[in-house]
């Protein structure tokens, strides 16, 4: 069981695209800066390979809302990977009220950006004055947030098939990068 108390969220306006029935993006960029209260954070390459390795069940959900589930690891509808831009996902889309609200929002350009939830380890985060590095974290969902990500400046993308093949959306205060869907 997660204790909520425990888990830190960040939230970013980070990439984005739907495809079909499928969302891929980033749920977190490496090296990209936040303010977080009092303090500043950045997040290391490899700082979820740990969490990755372990295969732990690790849920999307919106809004970092258990009963909002999207997708999970363990049945195969949630991938994970990192790579040197960060931590990138794909999740196949249900087909519940959840998952064709959070289509019809992407369609509109109202999403917020993405978001992770996760715990520090011992030793999994460096200090310098009011500067946090995380270095490792237990990784335990991502989210489809709707407003006020923590980590700003990527790009978001939306692809959709639309009636000349292309519909550019546009996500509010990120710049738009309209992909053609074949």
């Amino acid at each position: 069981m997660i204790d909520a108390a425990t888990l830190e969220k960040r939230a970013g306006a980070l990439e984005v695209r739907s495809k079909g029935r499928t969302l891929e993006g980033y749920a977190a960029l490496f090296g990209t800066e936040a303010r977080i209260g009092s303090f500043s954070e950045t997040i290391r390459s490899g700082a979820f390979s740990k969490s990755l390795g372990e295969k732990r069940d690790v849920l999307a959900l919106v809004d970092h809302d258990s009963t909002r589930v999207l997708a999970r690891t363990r049945s195969g509808t949630l991938r994970l990977a990192e790579d040197t831009r960060g931590l990138a996902f794909a999740l196949d889309v249900p087909d519940t009220q959840a998952g064709r609200d959070v289509l019809a929002l992407a369609e509109r350009g109202d999403l917020g950006g993405m978001s992770f939830g996760f715990r520090v380890p011992a030793g999994g985060d460096v200090w310098s004055g009011e500067a946090r590095e995380l270095v490792a974290v237990d990784l335990f969902e991502i989210s489809v947030v709707q407003a006020f990500p923590a980590y700003d400046g990527t790009i978001v993308n939306a692809r959709a098939r639309g009636a000349g093949g292309v519909m550019p959306l546009t996500l509010a205060r990120f710049r738009l990068a309209a992909v053609g869907v074949r």
